[in-house]
């Protein structure tokens, strides 16, 4: 995490509000105060907060990784879902919770679950919060665009990429889809990145489950971007342009789906819960304050 205080609270009380306990949440040369934020979070206990010190040359993602799964491997934690803050679980069926999701496959290693690219629903600027504004999305996306995020057991897996783990543990990892159907494991095995799981078909299953990717936002957060870099790449931020390849990819706004939002009554409830948490609101402000600035294109104070 870089940069993106302002958007933390809705991030993580959508989460903990369909059934997540521990967050582990990495932070790099932050300049809006998000590391400030997470260090009030952390001395609340509401999440585990670790810098991550880049060594140059190094992706902040893979780095930030390895702290991460190096501190779950001193915990018990049984599952593990490795998002960035602009992606949001969607679990269609059950309650919605990352339980039901689980149920559907007890017995994998690593659950499959493709993104969803929600476009800016056409706000020319930041309209306050993600989930009740950004209700559009791609239709279909053709195969070569579709990427995957995995909810997998971390003791199963030596390292992760930014969209899945690798090096298991074990000698014949069960990886299923979000019905809990057996896929392909070749890629788990892979010593690059990888983003998603053949064939595409199968994998991609967001009637059971999906990440709502808000990759885009409105034109003033996207181009932001820019400035904040990439977290798997040390270069590259070229693709945080309008107009570019990947925005044009991203930014669908085909059908309108406001699934998600059976759980804004849930996610606002704790968002005020963790508001109310000592030096919170305050930090979350400064937070804000940074970010309004920012997409201006102002010098903050």
């Amino acid at each position: 995490m870089r940069n993106e205080g302002a958007h933390l609270i809705e991030w993580l009380g959508y989460h903990r509000a369909i059934g997540f306990g521990a967050a582990v949440l990495c932070s790099n040369d932050c300049d809006d105060g998000s590391d400030l934020l997470l260090d009030r979070l952390h001395a609340a206990g509401a999440v585990i907060h670790i810098r991550n010190a880049v060594p140059p040359g190094t992706p902040p993602q893979h780095n930030g990784t390895r702290l991460a799964l190096a501190h779950l491997a001193t915990t018990p934690v049984p599952w593990v879902l490795h998002i960035d803050a602009d992606e949001f679980l969607n679990v269609h069926i059950g309650a919605g919770h990352v339980a039901d999701l689980i149920a559907m496959a007890p017995e994998a290693h690593c659950i499959a679950i493709g993104w969803r690219n929600f476009g800016d629903g056409g706000h020319a600027t930041w309209p306050g919060a993600t989930l009740p504004h950004f209700t559009t999305r791609e239709a279909h996306p053709e195969a070569d665009d579709t990427y995957f995020k995995c909810l997998f057991r971390p003791e199963a897996f030596g390292h992760a990429w930014a969209h899945m783990p690798n090096s298991p543990r074990v000698a014949a990892p069960r990886l299923t889809n979000a019905a809990g159907e057996p896929l392909k494991t070749d890629n788990l095995f892979s010593d690059v990145p990888r983003v998603r799981f053949f064939p595409v078909a199968r994998a991609y299953r967001p009637d059971h489950a999906c990440i709502n990717h808000y990759g885009v936002k409105s034109p003033d957060v996207f181009t932001m971007k820019r400035g904040r870099g990439r977290g798997e790449n040390t270069k590259g931020a070229g693709k945080y342009r309008l107009g570019s390849e990947w925005h044009r990819r991203a930014n669908r706004n085909e059908v309108e789906d406001r699934s998600i939002l059976r759980h804004l009554s849930a996610t606002e409830t704790e968002m005020n819960r963790l508001r109310a948490l000592p030096g919170v609101a305050e930090a979350e402000a400064m937070c804000q304050t940074w970010f309004d600035a920012a997409r201006r294109g102002e010098p903050a104070e």
